[in-house]
């Protein structure tokens, strides 16, 4: 009956003490009355089972005393947690309208940076700033000795005029590839900066309570460096962002406007898309457009490129097994109806799940160029631009911090995903650490998230009450990670 009652039947929050001495208890019977249990008579017991018997006995105690200890320690912080989130809340979402109303580029968020910094100086941090360029870091270390976890914010925004009609609108320009454009924040960022300002407020308050070290990391130009130029989560890895104090694990999320708010999505393993941007020169000789045969065409070998690659995904990948684009996006050559011009040259990108799959991409896109410019007379050039590996969620750490999602959300909003096939820098800490990545919901409740506008577009939209759900989820795992490897 004890072992019954202690592992279960459900308690109320005011039993929690009770379970937690149960679990106690229940490991020190078992441990103490195992050695008694190895005086059995040989005789009428099998030598080599009770043994075995009795040594899965004390680990199983050991390990459910472990197990339930924690839960119970967590579940004391997920009142604290959800008590603090609502209580931040408002504070949170006027940080989100200020990040949206002034959005700025990658590897430019001057005032992002400057606005982040300042509100960790308030809560009563120290953060360093100008950490791949425009990022800003913070440490906070915990009253009680253990790990360190991190936890990630992107900062930056697109290239994008916003159409729609908010209070907190963005009117905000910058310089992209040499010209004036708008700039909002068309993929949510101001929303995950919020968020992670919040959860660091959180945390702080809590901290002598905290067995380890949080680090916040607030990363730029995750949309991509300027030509040229580093940047990104790759360029804070290098420049050692995940050292002194060492990382053990580091989580991220990203909102989805069509998701309904409160819900999360995650998914072990690959859950975004490796991507390999490349760029294709073509050369060919320039004629008059009435005498093609006196010239070599690259349009008509650009062309056939275009549709020729497309085979490899059709023809050439297991695509029960995960999913891989070949895209061009870009196509920039001839000036009149009337020239076959000399030279042009194509933009591209690739998305893989799976990292086999994403060289047998690579290979067979070299050959197909190469061989159907060479079929055309004309020479063919291919560079890659940006490679961002497969944002890949470890599955021990995903199951680990699973039913944390779960228990601070409630189970029916959580929900397992397939992987989609945008791409995401986090990777690049992936690469180096256990990490998790995950969906919240962007869509207002009530509304269909299906008629919301995608993400990189003018009419993209979050509502203020997904907030919510980050800050919990996020200080969820942060505490939870902590709590189960001290």
């Amino acid at each position: 009956m004890l072992i019954y009652n202690t592992f279960f039947i459900p308690l109320s929050k005011s039993q929690s003490n009770d379970r937690q001495s149960n679990c106690i208890l229940f490991f020190n019977i078992c441990y103490c009355l195992c050695p008694a249990m190895d005086f059995f008579n040989p005789k009428t017991t099998n030598k080599n089972l009770i043994p075995n018997l009795l040594i899965f006995m004390k680990k199983t105690a050991i390990i459910a005393a472990m197990i339930l200890s924690s839960n119970i320690i967590a579940q004391d912080f997920d009142a604290l947690i959800k008590q603090k989130a609502i209580d931040y809340e408002s504070d949170v979402i006027e940080l989100r309208h200020w990040f949206h109303q002034n959005a700025e580029l990658s590897n430019r968020e001057y005032k992002t940076a400057e606005k982040i910094a300042n509100i960790l100086t308030e809560i009563g941090l120290s953060p360093q700033t100008k950490v791949a360029k425009t990022g800003v870091v913070a440490v906070l270390k915990g009253g009680k000795p253990g790990p360190v976890v991190a936890l990630r914010a992107d900062i930056d925004g697109l290239p994008v005029k916003e159409r729609a009609d908010l209070p907190w609108k963005s009117n905000m320009t910058g310089e992209y590839n040499g010209e004036k454009v708008p700039v909002m924040h068309a993929c949510g960022h101001d929303t995950h900066t919020a968020i992670l300002l919040g959860v660091a407020k959180i945390l702080y308050d809590i901290k002598e309570e905290i067995p380890g070290t949080i680090k916040f990391i607030f990363q730029p130009a995750e949309e991509g460096a300027p030509a040229g130029e580093e940047g990104g989560a790759e360029l804070m890895v290098k420049e050692g962002v995940l050292k002194n104090p060492d990382v053990e694990a580091i989580f991220g999320l990203h909102i989805w406007s069509q998701i309904n708010a409160g819900e999360v999505f995650v998914r072990p393993k690959g859950i975004m898309a490796a991507v390999n941007e490349f760029r294709i020169d073509l050369e060919g000789t320039q004629t008059h457009g009435s005498t093609p045969w006196t010239g070599i065409d690259p349009i008509v070998t650009a062309s056939q490129i275009i549709n020729n690659i497309q085979t490899i995904v059709s023809r050439n990948l297991p695509l029960t097994e995960a999913a891989a684009v070949v895209t061009i996006g870009s196509i920039h050559g001839g000036v009149r109806s009337n020239i076959i011009p000399e030279s042009l040259y194509m933009l591209g990108t690739i998305r893989t799940l799976d990292e086999s799959m994403k060289q047998t991409v690579l290979k067979r896109l070299e050959e197909i160029v190469h061989n159907t410019a060479k079929a055309n007379n004309a020479k063919a050039k291919i560079t890659y631009q940006v490679s961002y590996p497969i944002t890949y969620n470890d599955p021990e750490l995903y199951e680990l911090m699973l039913p944390s999602l779960k228990r601070i959300n409630g189970e029916n909003n959580v929900h397992f995903m397939t992987a989609i096939t945008g791409a995401e820098d986090f990777s690049f800490f992936q690469k180096e650490v256990p990490g998790m990545y995950f969906f919240i919901g962007g869509a207002k409740k009530g509304t269909d998230p299906k008629i919301a506008a995608p993400h990189h577009t003018p009419d993209f939209y979050v509502d203020d009450s997904a907030m919510l759900t980050g800050i919990k989820s996020m200080s969820t795992l942060a505490i939870d990670y902590l709590l189960t490897n001290q």
